[in-house]
């Protein structure tokens, strides 16, 4: 039987109406998921043995714990403490029975439901570069963080389809106050964008303005952001062993109001564990199996994820690496073990370079497929990386923005059907013919293949007499093009008065000592 011929269409694509208005095309917003059995590095037994030697570093060698409060949660629960030392030893009967009663999937949801993001099970949400002190461009060269900057990146990753979630600080406003500036980013998040974002989890206060800031923009009590989160956080360890009291008290504030938080190691083999991938994956699992408790300590059913952020050192200079072998390794690993306890998994496609060229795009593509093939829900520092995490560039953030797409299409399922498989094409077109004008062809070019947004596939002589621009230069223009396309999404007044009255509010009381 002949394959149906579809009607050539007569209105264009989103992303060819956007063309044909000289706006940036890029895919329409959705959440990927990968539909791809998960890549195994390492076999059923060897996960074991981390596990078995997690514990081990648990029970034996315990965690220093600086939060006297979270101290008394574990001493509580029946753990080991040394109140000398400030280190906990838990058994392992207690840490399998708490990392239990973790969700093994959440939803985070943001001030528009439209763009509410699922955490867990094959879904991939793509986030911000987070805490650079410095911001470089092409045009205005490398400088200090600052707000003008903040707002910017934040209206980038509202405009770019690609990013599903704001990173905790794109990059330092400098110039403010240290103890009030997460007020005005916060501020920023929810005004400039409709994105879910990441608190800043340093102390409770900051972590608390955050979930209070967001109900606001939602219409909601904080009472009811505990049924369904809107803001998470990144609970960093100071690897080896020691998880200091401010970020003890953020994730006491998450857990406690219900927000989930992704407990990540800073384990970069060489400096901050032994040089042995093995000895690595270990000390980071123990790590954050122990936060993980701690959440759950707070808070029975709190939403967490698995952070892993082992990477390797060079170990000429000690200067951390990104993008390595070992990191790809690392990020594949750790999603077995993160499915090993049944949780939402957070990896991170970084890369060292410091200027936006072929290293920085390497190590970050290395790193990227090592997070997609480990399954990872969240891929922090997914887009505006450089430095190793001391710059944010415009340009990188461009580049990666096209490297998320170039995944996300990756990941779109191959269709097979009676008019993909085109028979009735084959038979229309003669040996040694085209099919440019096939009737098959006419019906889908539109939409046929991917289509990028920053390659440039024009022949040699009409990329010279086009300026002959690397994607780096094609990278200046197309954020410059992106600010100027930005619409700012609306807010009712009255939400807008009142986050900027509670904004007003909490400089005033943080500035009298209040935390």
């Amino acid at each position: 039987m002949a394959e149906p011929r579809r009607r050539r269409r007569t209105s264009a694509s989103p992303r060819d109406r956007e063309a044909t208005a000289g706006r940036i095309p890029q895919m329409p917003w959705k959440q990927p998921r990968n539909p791809y059995p998960p890549m195994a590095v390492l076999s059923e037994d060897h996960v074991e043995a981390i596990h078995h030697a997690s514990l081990r570093v648990l029970e034996e060698l315990g965690i220093e714990l600086m939060s006297a409060e979270a101290r008394a949660l574990f001493r509580d629960a029946g753990a080991e403490v040394d109140e000398a030392s400030g280190v906990v030893r838990i058994d392992a009967a207690l840490v399998e029975t708490l990392v239990a009663t973790a969700p093994g999937a959440f939803t985070l949801t943001s001030r528009n439901p439209d763009k509410a993001l699922h955490i867990g099970g094959d879904s991939m949400a793509f986030g911000m570069v987070a805490g650079p002190p410095s911001v470089h461009d092409a045009v205005n060269g490398r400088r200090s963080g600052n707000m003008a900057d903040y707002e910017n990146f934040t209206r980038l990753a509202h405009h770019f389809n690609a990013v599903h979630i704001i990173g905790n600080q794109v990059c330092a406003p400098v110039e403010l106050p240290a103890n009030n500036r997460h007020l005005d980013t916060y501020h920023a998040n929810v005004t400039l964008s409709d994105l879910c974002f990441h608190a800043t989890a340093i102390g409770s206060g900051r972590a608390t303005d955050a979930i209070r800031m967001q109900a606001i923009a939602r219409g909601l009590t904080v009472e009811e952001m505990a049924d369904s989160p809107g803001v998470t956080t990144i609970i960093s360890v100071n690897s080896p062993r020691k998880v200091d009291d401010a970020m003890a008290d953020g994730l006491i504030a998450m857990a406690r109001h219900g927000q989930p938080v992704s407990v990540t190691p800073f384990t970069l083999m060489g400096a901050m564990t032994p040089v042995t991938l093995a000895a690595g994956l270990t000390q980071q699992n123990a790590e954050a199996l122990f936060g993980i408790a701690l959440t759950q300590l707070v808070r029975p059913g709190c939403p967490v994820l698995y952070g892993a952020y082992t990477s390797n050192v060079d170990m000429r200079s000690g200067a951390p690496a990104f993008g390595t072998p070992e990191n790809a390794k690392a990020n594949i690993a750790s999603g077995q073990l993160a499915r090993r306890y049944g949780l939402p998994y957070r990896a991170s496609p970084t890369n060292a370079s410091n200027a936006v060229d072929a290293q920085a795009a390497y190590e970050t593509q290395m790193a990227l497929w090592g997070c997609t093939l480990g399954h990872a829900n969240l891929h922090y520092h997914a887009a505006g990386w450089l430095e190793g995490g001391l710059c944010a560039s415009y340009e990188k953030f461009v580049l990666d923005v096209e490297m998320l797409q170039h995944m996300t299409a990756f990941l779109d399922p191959i269709e097979i059907d009676a008019g993909t498989l085109a028979f009735e094409a084959m038979r229309e077109v003669p040996p040694g013919g085209h099919f440019f004008g096939a009737a098959h062809t006419m019906a889908r070019y539109e939409d046929a293949f991917y289509r990028p947004l920053l390659s440039d596939w024009q022949n040699h002589e009409n990329w010279q007499l086009a300026g002959a621009k690397d994607a780096t230069m094609r990278a200046t223009d197309l954020w410059q093009q992106a600010l100027r396309e930005y619409e700012r999404p609306a807010m009712d007044p009255a939400i807008r008065e009142e986050l900027d009255a509670y904004v007003a509010t909490r400089k005033e009381a943080i500035g009298t000592g209040e935390p």
